[in-house]
């Protein structure tokens, strides 16, 4: 596979999918947690309550390993991405950049004048926060099982 669509095929995966599984490790323990995401090329954003047990795990160790994938029945369709990087939360003029992103996705987010009250009460109780990953794999298993290749990322471990 060439390096161009390489790129290209991570970057696409990661546009057309919505949930992404943090896996942290902290003070409360190893823990998972499924979270919606957006992406800017290969920075990840997502917003969570800063109570929850991932986040007291990420401010404590900001590195994280995530998976994206969907639930597949055949084994030779399974493609998704694995990555390991770091997370910070985000403010400012970056948070903002993210919200307008993210409701482009999840317009639900983007309209919340319009949004029902239990989610415009969630949103006022959350944080923004974003992976800056350091590894990223793409898998392909129509390839051959268990194939992965490694995304190449500016600033990303040799």
């Amino acid at each position: 596979m060439t390096l161009p669509s390489l790129r290209e095929k991570a970057l696409a995966y990661l546009r057309d999918h919505n949930v992404m599984t943090l896996a942290t490790n902290g003070p409360l323990g190893l823990w998972a947690a499924a979270v919606f995401y957006v992406n800017d090329g290969f920075a990840l954003y997502f917003l969570s309550a800063p109570t929850t047990r991932h986040i007291h795990n990420l401010e404590a160790n900001p590195s994280v390993a995530a998976t994206i994938h969907e639930d597949y029945k055949d084994w030779r369709a399974i493609k998704g991405i694995q990555l390991e990087g770091e997370v910070r939360r985000i403010a400012g003029a970056e948070q903002a950049a993210a919200l307008v992103r993210y409701g482009l996705k999840f317009p639900i987010v983007g309209r919340l004048a319009d949004a029902p009250a239990e989610i415009a009460s969630a949103m006022s109780r959350i944080a923004w926060y974003k992976i800056a990953p350091s590894r990223l794999y793409f898998i392909d298993n129509s390839l051959g099982l268990g194939h992965r290749d490694e995304v190449p990322l500016p600033g990303g471990k040799p």
